[in-house]
């Protein structure tokens, strides 16, 4: 998310076009309802107020929000995967069947029960770019 929004280099162009995708619904896609909140955190220590939300409806347009509710977290606790952030997006994303992960972390979902692809994977994975 943030490769795209911060036009992160030399990230920004896969994340363009796993966006891109997902705005032809060709890829559905999800956010994790806690990354949404990091996300509006990192974007208002370098945007306006105004400007990290608007980003925030643009993202609520394109992706749907995998839920954080009691299971996830019961469920997080429980996981292999040491970071209790990244936990929480494996037990969420496995809650609405999500069939991968997105991240250049991909060391972090070692041991996710959701397989991980960093953005570059998933391309190649779709046949794409």
């Amino acid at each position: 998310m943030l490769d795209l929004l911060l036009a992160r280099e030399p990230f920004v162009q896969s994340a363009a076009t796993i966006f891109a995708l997902t705005e032809r619904s060709e890829l559905e896609s999800y956010l994790c309802a806690t990354t949404v909140t990091t996300i509006d955190y990192l974007l208002s220590k370098v945007l306006e107020k105004s400007d990290a939300h608007a980003a925030l409806q643009r993202l609520l347009e394109l992706f749907e929000i995998a839920p954080v509710n009691r299971p996830v977290i019961e469920e997080a606790i429980k996981s292999r995967i040491q970071d209790f952030e990244d936990a929480v997006i494996e037990q969420a994303a496995y809650l609405v069947g999500a069939q991968a992960i997105v991240s250049r972390d991909t060391k972090g979902f070692k041991y996710s029960v959701v397989k991980c692809l960093d953005p570059q994977e998933l391309l190649a994975f779709l046949n794409v770019g």
